[in-house]
């Protein structure tokens, strides 16, 4: 089963994205351009239906260009086409084969025969009138996009906001309850365990139904269980609830990458993710500080969690009333029940509603295929690897910092929050970075055709990785004592910041561009695996900056960071070759190269 669902999934691709495969024959183009011309035009219909059109004042405007010159200036148009079809194809549940029965039909019923046979199916799906088509998210207006964007962005700062500004009460809510400061790290970790086990749930049910709906649910989920963290009356309570604020939390980490690139087409989507990315990362190293300042007050911890509630409930609101659906199948189901409802023709419907939820397809896209990636694909491994241990220390840092600077240097809670700092200019360093060397990408891409060269997003990762290592040395080696100005190893944060953000953008970049119709399963692996890190690290700062000191934890964390910067130099040389042996990355093989 799950090699047919690949083969047909490799098949998506190629009407995707023509130009990134070998020329196909000419059965396989004569098949291609009848799937794309039953796909843009429609056939006669019965009197009635044209009676009912002129009734209601429409007329059948052609959908086909009257020429190839027409054609050839609308490749958007067909390109987004091609690209819904090869969405519909991976999405959980499009595959109707899993739900064939071996059942004998029953009787039509009321006496009457099965009725003849409709017209093709084909022929009343709805599609996008043309490039231009206000309905499409990438034809909103720029102010749309940008308060959409400003929205989304909040409500995902708001989730990663959440996740840290509880460590800050970690020893207070273990005295609190008597327990120790490890079981009170649990509120972090099983927090961060909700964004791994999160995208479970959310990534196939905006596939399904589109960015919206998710974001609405979530967005409450979030606000409620914050809620209830902060009114627990017992340990068990606030760490059950961390973990479903983290589940529902998850959903905006997972969604709204994708809600950017509904929106923005591929000269624009770089810079759109990059801020997305920068939210992401910036909002755990926030939260430390607030979260000092509050439980020193009399507020006490409870309002670190009150805070975040309040945050989630306006995240709610917002998505509620103002967010629109950008999901181009979804946005054609709407478009779809209005024309079935005002023509009275019940045939009308959109590619997305043929779907039907199977559970045995659900397990192969979400489970089984990110697991068979992460252990026969090279490269989804070892930058998966990469990542998790990045993302890993930045939960680690939540501890690391409070030991540095609380401890050696005599911070209190909220100041000692402060110079995390450090690590946010570092990251928004990197953000400059990566967009100012965009527009070198986008002439590259141009000049190949708009066929993008995954290698062309590691530069930044190398330099990053190196930027990362320097950094945690620095950190250790001026922070493990109080003679050395506390402003110093602030400083260092600087690098491990840089370093953090671009060695993770542009990686999941390159996942993205090199696995193409099969990055959510990449994407998935890696998510996974990175959560996990991110769930247990903090679980062992302690004992390890405790037993090994500042300066030797900080030298065995840089010693790794830098065993891993030759990963990105040997894809950056390697990395299509390695794409060539691959039954999952749609590179083509050289003519005449061997099997």
């Amino acid at each position: 089963m799950s090699n047919i669902v690949d083969r047909d999934l490799e098949k998506a691709e190629r009407d995707a994205s023509p130009s990134r495969f070998p020329p196909q024959s000419p059965d396989q183009r004569e098949a291609l351009a009848r799937t794309v011309t039953t796909s843009s035009t429609s056939s006669s219909s019965s009197d009635g239906s044209s009676v009912a059109r002129e009734e209601i004042g429409m007329s059948r405007l052609r959908t086909q260009p009257d020429d190839n010159t027409d054609l050839e200036r609308h490749q958007t148009a067909l390109s987004r086409i091609q690209t819904a079809r090869s969405q519909h194809s991976a999405t959980v549940g499009a595959s109707l084969k899993s739900r064939q029965s071996r059942k004998p039909l029953p009787e039509f019923g009321g006496g009457k025969p099965f009725p003849p046979p409709l017209p093709a199916q084909e022929e009343y799906v709805v599609e996008f009138d043309g490039v231009d088509d206000p309905l499409h998210a990438q034809n909103w207006p720029l102010k749309k996009k940008l308060y959409t964007a400003v929205m989304l962005g909040y409500t995902t700062l708001t989730a990663a906001f959440g996740s840290s500004i509880f460590s800050a009460a970690t020893r207070t809510v273990a005295g609190k309850f008597g327990v120790s400061t490890e079981v009170g790290v649990l509120g972090v970790s099983l927090y961060v365990l909700g964004f791994a086990t999160g995208p479970i749930l959310w990534a196939p049910f905006s596939e399904l139904k589109g960015r919206r709906l998710p974001l609405v649910l979530a967005s409450f989920g979030f606000a409620i269980f914050s809620v209830a963290v902060a009114v627990a009356k017992d340990l068990q309570t606030v760490l059950i609830c961390r973990f479903w604020s983290g589940f529902f939390g998850a959903c905006p980490l997972t969604c709204v990458a994708a809600v950017f690139s509904d929106m923005f087409n591929n000269r624009t989507r770089g810079i759109a993710i990059t801020v997305f990315s920068m939210t992401v990362f910036t909002g755990p190293l926030l939260a430390p500080f607030i979260g000092g300042f509050i439980t020193m007050s009399h507020l006490g911890w409870r309002w670190t969690e009150y805070i975040v509630s309040i945050m989630g409930f306006l995240a709610f609101g917002l998505n509620l009333f103002f967010l629109e659906e950008t999901y181009p199948p979804v946005i054609l189901v709407e478009k779809a029940e209005e024309l079935r409802r005002r023509t009275k023709n019940w045939g009308i419907h959109a590619k997305q509603e043929e779907i039907e939820v199977d559970l045995r397809e659900l397990v192969e896209k979400n489970f089984s295929r990110p697991l068979r990636m992460l252990v026969t694909e090279p490269i989804v491994l070892l930058l998966s690897l990469y990542m998790a241990f990045i993302y890993g220390l930045l939960y680690l840092f939540l501890t690391a910092y409070p030991i540095v600077f609380q401890r050696i240097h005599g911070m209190n809670l909220g100041v000692g929050g402060l110079p995390f700092f450090g690590m946010i200019t570092g990251q928004l360093l990197a953000g400059l970075f990566i967009v100012l060397r965009q527009p070198g990408y986008q002439k590259k891409l141009a000049a190949n055709n708009d066929v993008p060269v995954p290698e062309w997003r590691l530069p930044e990762v190398i330099i990053g990785g190196a930027a990362f290592a320097i950094g945690l040395f620095w950190f250790g080696w001026t922070g493990y004592k109080e003679d050395i100005h506390w402003i110093v190893p602030t400083l260092s944060g600087i690098l491990t910041g840089f370093g953090l953000l671009s060695i993770f953008l542009q990686a999941l970049n390159y996942l993205v561009d090199a696995y193409l119709m099969f990055a959510a399963s990449a994407i998935a692996a890696n998510t996974f695996l990175r959560s996990l890190c991110g769930c247990i690290f903090p679980l062992f700062a302690t004992y390890m900056f405790d037993g090994m000191g500042v300066e030797w934890a900080a030298t065995l964390l840089g010693c790794i960071a830098a065993l891993l910067v030759p990963v990105p130099i040997w894809f950056y040389y390697r990395g299509a070759k390695i794409r060539e042996k691959s039954q999952f990355a749609p590179t083509p093989k050289p003519i005449g190269s061997a099997e």
